[in-house]
Parts: C-alpha cells; structure tokens; sequence
C-alpha cells in the first residue's frame, strides 16, 4: 500500500441494535460480501465480529455486534456485553432499526443508554423496501426527538438501496491515520471461527424453529491438506437426544444436507476445495462450558 498516513483514514463503527434489525446483512453490504452469518431468526450473532470495508482512501472498521436484549442465562449476558464492549473506543455508533416494525421498548432502552455515549451517534432505518413512508419518517422523528442523532439514514440492506450514501458518510467521520488491515482483507474472523459460523447458520436456515438455541458448533480440527485444499472436522453440540435426532434426520439426511451446503459454501468464501466432517454430540449444559465460550469469542459472564 502506498497511500500515507495523512492520506488515508481509519476508524471503528460500532454496529448496534435489537435482534433481527438487519445488523448483519447491513455489514455485509457496506463490506460489499458475505462476512457475517445472516438468517431470518432473531439473535444469530454471537460474537463481535469485524467487517472490512473501503471507502476510497478510508478503512471501515465495522463491528457487527450481537442483538442487544434482555438475558435470561449466561449466554445471553455474555451476547450482551459483547455487544456493549463492542462499542467501546468507537470512532461512531451505528443504531440499525427495523423500519417496518414498530419501536418497542427494547428500541427504545437501547436509545436511552446511547443517551450517555460521546461518540458520534448514528440512526439507520434498515428495510426501508418493506415499509411505508409514513411509518418510516414516524419513527425517525419519535427516536430523534427521544435522542438527537448526529445523522439519520434510510436504508435497505438488503436491496442496496442508501448504502453507498451511508458509507461515504460513515468514511468522512472516521479520522485520519493509516489502515489497521492489508486492503485484501475483509474480516477479522479466523478461518475456524468462519468455518463454524457458516455450519451454524445452516442449523438456523435448515431447522428453523426446530432446533431452538440450545446447540453449537465446535470446530475440533483444521488443516490444509497437500492438494491447497482445506480439511475441517466440527461437532454439533445440542442439549437433549431428541434434538440430536432433528439435526440428523431419517437416515441421516438432513445433517448430510447440512454438510452439503455448509461446504459449498465455505468453498466459495475460501476459493479452494472444502472437505467437511460433522457430527453431533450430546451435551447437556455446554453453555457453562468456559472452554466453549473461549473458542466462540465470548467472554464468561458471571
């Protein structure tokens, strides 16, 4: 890279939000690929995960954060304040809302707490192609007039739709200095963090609400084999036999589907040959587990 440090930018984004606001998909899309599992189920994200995105001279540091709720158990207090954390030292805070719901108050506690932050805050309005015009400019005044905003914008992240006008703004605020990654590089994720994500997000895409939050995904073992290509062993944790049985399927079928598209998919992300092995195991209270919380990227929660 030749660019000088007076030339070029580089800051942090803190991607905040309540569940299922489209805080992934909207890293996704300013990153320009996939870097952060996406499924319709509310509370996919897990850990603080980097996108990498360029705006001309400038580097985005964008930290899509886990949805921010009421936690019930360990796991859910350890999502929480990875979400929290993930904001700390933010160059500006990016408040993803769903347009098409309404604002409930776990929205609006959420708007009350960046009450107390001094970093630039900003309001995105995401799936503005599913709602309405009037629900949509409702929404912005209720929340700027219960919090000032910095900036406001209508997005969909989806679509693409107001992406390239956020990003450019979000590259404007950030502060001048050198890039912190090689320009190639479009995620902080190891390979097998990566890897076990897209595993879990076929979980959630295939078992829908078959399968509720009780399992994990491990990856045992991974190596690169002579031939450049990649060999990764994961095990599914779950909590009870009978979810066992879900993830296998009659003869086996869906875990073989799961396999399938989990591989496919991680081929393209890597752009070399993928050979996945998985299996399932039987783990009842792997949420206490401090090992599992280590490997995931989660700190333990007392």
């Amino acid at each position: 890279m030749t660019e000088t440090q007076e030339s070029t930018r580089c800051g942090l984004v803190a991607v905040v939000g309540a569940p299922n606001a489209g805080k992934s998909t909207l890293v996704n899309a300013l990153v320009g690929q996939k870097v952060a599992i996406v499924s319709p189920k509310a509370q996919t994200t897990r850990v603080r995960l980097m996108g990498i995105a360029l705006e001309s001279q400038t580097q985005l540091l964008l930290v899509d954060t886990p949805g921010l709720f009421d936690p019930k158990r360990r796991l859910d207090r350890a999502m929480v304040s990875a979400a929290w954390e993930g904001a700390e030292g933010a160059d500006a805070i990016a408040l993803v809302v769903d347009a098409k719901g309404g604002l409930p108050e776990k929205v609006l506690t959420i708007v009350d707490r960046l009450a107390s932050r001094s970093e630039p805050r900003i309001l995105i309005l995401n799936k503005v192609d599913l709602a309405d015009k009037p629900r949509l400019l409702n929404h912005a005044q209720r929340l700027n007039e219960r919090l000032a905003f910095d900036e406001i914008f209508f997005v969909s992240a989806t679509t693409g739709d107001g992406i390239p006008e956020l990003k450019t703004a979000l590259a404007n605020r950030m502060p001048a200095g050198p890039w912190h990654f090689p320009e190639d590089q479009v995620s902080d994720a190891t390979d097998r963090m990566m890897a076990a994500e897209v595993t879990r997000e076929q979980l959630y895409l295939q078992l829908h609400a078959e399968l509720p939050y009780e399992s994990a995904v491990e990856t045992e073992r991974y190596s690169e084999r002579d031939d450049g290509s990649v060999e990764i062993h994961q095990q599914i944790l779950v909590e009870r036999d009978t979810q066992r049985a879900i993830v296998l399927g009659k003869g086996g079928t869906r875990i073989k589907e799961i396999g399938a598209k989990a591989r496919a998919e991680l081929s393209r992300i890597m752009g070399v040959p993928v050979h996945l092995y998985l299996h399932v195991k039987v783990k009842p209270g792997w949420d206490e587990d401090r090992g599992l919380y280590r490997d995931i990227g989660l700190d333990w929660v007392e």
